[in-house]
């Protein structure tokens, strides 16, 4: 453990004491918490946690280090990173460095010693909000400066962080000769296209900004939303692009930001969360055949069901607090879900909801 102190503050003035790990340095971002037990390395590396600053529910976290392959994207996408404990050894195979000094080649600060139950408590009660990491300005008058300078952040709602977290630059993916599907990436997570590939499926990754015309030039046989940061409702050009992709008739299913995106393009509403859902332990109940799935979410925004257009209906059900986790259009093929089914390293209960897009799509080829 790190011996160099630190402090997490939160826009109310909350202060929670602890060590630096990682880059020193100060980090703003929303305060928000995650909790699993394990996947930390897809958490870190996860585009959706682009501005957060991410507090770790589990007492251990880094007991079995990162390595070369889990990563959900080429970085660590955090603010911050905090815990109640970074261990300072990892033990497995596969490990290749601890959660320090990933951080700290990052450039990216972490906290451990923290209470993250009073912390959780707090945000459960109060709601996520504006914080930061730091290993500076620790003297009363700095903590005063501190908080001036919270309370200077851009909030998370409004803002379009999806515009910039996915890739520049159009990319393929997939077998050769399968059918070929458009993604839109505002920050999708490489086991996506793992399992879009996995399913039988290839295609091109665009960037969030692609127009429709260019999608529509590409002769795919179906689309596919991502998961990604941020508002939805801060990306009007997005919803656009999705309306004009809703009038192809071919197959679309979209994943978290995905789903909210398809939901704003049908005329429903969105709204934001007061702690969001994050980990791999949410229960959601299939409306349709009753089954309920353990899932893994990130998200701090939901779409309103009572908004839904008529031919629109919701179809998975949050069993914590009856948010809606999916939705379909009736006799079309056009279909989404708020929670993560490529979820890595689990779990794995919506894994075919893969499988039906594939089998839409191939249908439509």
């Amino acid at each position: 453990m790190s011996h160099q102190p630190a402090v997490l503050m939160l826009e109310d003035g909350r202060v929670f004491p602890g060590f630096a790990h990682g880059a020193p340095g100060t980090a703003f971002g929303e305060v928000v918490f995650n909790t699993a037990m394990a996947g930390y390395q897809e958490t870190l590396t996860d585009p959706s946690y682009r501005g957060q600053i991410v507090v770790m529910t589990a007492s251990h976290v880094g007991n079995y280090g990162l390595n070369d392959e889990d990563g959900e994207s080429d970085r660590i996408q955090v603010a911050a990173f905090c815990a109640r404990h970074f261990p300072a050894r990892f033990s497995n195979q596969r490990g290749r460095r601890t959660i320090h000094a990933a951080l700290h080649a990052a450039g990216i600060p972490g906290i451990d010693g923290i209470d993250t139950r009073a912390l959780v408590r707090h945000l459960r009660s109060l709601g996520a909000m504006r914080g930061v990491v730091t290993t500076e300005l620790l003297s009363e008058d700095g903590k005063e400066e501190l908080r001036g300078r919270i309370l200077e952040q851009p909030e998370m709602t409004g803002a379009a962080l999806a515009l910039a977290a996915g890739t520049s630059r159009p990319y393929d993916f997939g077998p050769s000769g399968a059918p070929r599907i458009a993604a839109i990436d505002y920050g999708i997570k490489k086991n996506i296209v793992r399992r879009l590939s996995a399913h039988g499926l290839s295609g091109t990754v665009f960037p969030a900004a692609v127009s429709a015309d260019q999608l529509k030039a590409g002769g795919f046989s179906g689309y596919f939303l991502s998961n990604g940061p941020g508002d939805p409702a801060a990306l009007p050009q997005c919803v656009a692009v999705i309306q004009e992709l809703l009038e192809t008739g071919k197959p679309i299913f979209g994943i978290c930001l995905g789903h909210q995106l398809l939901g704003l393009a049908l005329g429903a509403r969105t709204f934001k969360l007061k702690f969001g859902h994050r980990g791999v332990n949410h229960p959601v109940r299939d409306l349709v055949t009753g089954t309920v799935a353990i899932t893994s979410q990130n998200h701090g925004f939901a779409v309103d069901p009572a908004t839904l257009p008529p031919g629109a209906r919701m179809t998975h059900l949050n069993l914590n607090d009856e948010t809606c986790e999916g939705f379909r259009l009736d006799g079309r093929p056009v279909f989404a879900v708020q929670y993560h089914p490529e979820s890595a390293p689990g779990p794995h209960d919506s894994d075919a909801l893969f499988a039906e897009f594939a089998g839409l799509v191939a249908a439509g080829s």
